[in-house]
């Protein structure tokens, strides 16, 4: 491509428009949509489904919205800068507190456990669990205050998901992250499958130390969910129908279930009232299954240095993802590719050209509007705060990042 990014994707930002409630159901990774749908669902492939969903969809971005992330003033009235911002005023000193739990002598180990913790990633999982956290608390009792237990599970959450990033990078034999060497490929894959285990026991004790059972609980699913997801994307089904359901069950085990889940605690945490817990579920898994969705379009629009790692990777690895399965409808001969995980020689290349002739990029994009919206409409149902607002915005983000 002679562009890093197409031009779409710069457009504008996604307005939100007002629809029936969708479905609640914590165990529902489909595509969210209006009630009239539903009787129609029963009887159409779930593949179609999602075409007739994201076709509601416009062909292009919105320009003005009650919830834009270059918008200070929020819905509540009260004004900031950036919800990154607002976010890191309970997280300060976070990749300093997490070097501490990993308590660990060995130079090496000790090197190869901090690695990612260097301060240059992203902390989106802690952000919004602290946002989270904070409009829970507004919406109970108007307690302006994070737990230090709260607090505990964002780093619980950046522990967790550092830990799988870890082990991801050794099972796809990955050479570079976040613009640098893998761990793997510095220190050799068995080591780093200890250090992976290393960060994800310190999680654990750390989690443990909260003593709260539930919230335990809560957070052992997303280990849980992460192993079944990667089992997931081991396999493939030759069915088109009920190959799409298999990737969005394991886009929201692989990535959504740990966003979920933390904002599940945290809500646990500080609100009794189960309603509250279910919004904070059902906002982290609709905004996760987004990110995903993004993370594989941006696979095929940005630019290597821009993403931190190489693009194309999942063909290269042998995955189909969203914009693959949409671009099948389009050239039906990609079903041969998918099968054989795109192993001959030519098929990354073939199949990637398929998906930039076809609509596959946009489409994915569209189906996570459909989520972020989705997870608009849920967040919207906690008393107004700045917070709360900043959560909505985050949902935007996610529409509109780059890397």
């Amino acid at each position: 491509m002679a562009s890093c990014r197409w031009p779409w994707r710069r457009c504008g930002s996604w307005r939100p428009t007002a629809r029936s409630p969708g479905p609640g159901s914590p165990d529902r990774v489909g595509p969210p949509g209006p009630p009239s749908t539903a009787d129609a669902s029963a009887q159409m492939p779930y593949f179609n489904l999602v075409k007739s969903l994201t076709s509601a969809f416009p062909n292009r971005f919105h320009h003005s919205t009650s919830a834009s992330c270059c918008h200070s003033r929020t819905q509540s009235g009260e004004q900031y800068s950036d919800p990154f911002k607002l976010g890191w005023r309970d997280l300060t000193g976070l990749y300093e507190d997490i070097r501490k739990e990993l308590l660990i002598s060995t130079t090496e180990l000790k090197e190869m456990s901090e690695y990612y913790f260097d301060g240059k990633g992203k902390a989106f999982r802690p952000i919004i669990v602290v946002l989270m956290a904070r409009a829970c608390n507004i919406h109970h009792n108007n307690s302006r205050d994070v737990q230090a237990s709260q607090r505990s599970i964002a780093l619980i959450a950046e522990m967790i998901h550092t830990a799988s990033l870890v082990h991801d990078d050794v099972i796809d034999d990955a050479s570079s992250r976040r613009g640098k060497h893998t761990v793997n490929k510095i220190w050799g894959e068995k080591k780093a499958v200890l250090a992976g285990d290393l960060i994800l026991s310190a999680a654990s004790i750390a989690l443990a130390r909260i003593g709260n059972t539930t919230v335990i609980s809560i957070l052992t699913q997303v280990i849980e969910d992460l192993v079944r997801g990667e089992f997931l994307q081991l396999g493939s089904k030759e069915n088109e129908t009920e190959r799409f359901a298999h990737y969005l069950e394991k886009t929201f085990k692989k990535t959504a279930s740990l966003i979920a889940n933390s904002c599940k605690a945290v809500s646990v945490l500080g609100c009794p009232d189960p309603v509250v817990h279910e919004i904070a579920y059902q906002y982290g898994k609709n905004v996760g299954i987004a990110f995903q969705l993004i993370d594989d379009v941006l696979d095929f629009t940005s630019c290597s240095d821009q993403m931190g790692k190489p693009t194309s990777a999942d063909l290269k690895l042998g995955l189909a993802t969203g914009p693959v399965l949409f671009a099948c409808q389009q050239f039906p001969e990609m079903n041969a590719m998918i099968m054989r995980r795109f192993s001959l020689p030519g098929d990354v290349d073939r199949a990637r050209q398929y998906v930039l002739q076809s609509d596959g990029v946009q489409q994915t994009t569209y189906l996570a509007q459909r989520y972020c919206h989705e997870a608009i409409r849920e967040i919207s149902k906690l008393r107004p705060s700045p917070e709360r607002d900043a959560l909505i915005q985050l949902s935007e983000i996610v529409l509109t990042r780059e890397k």
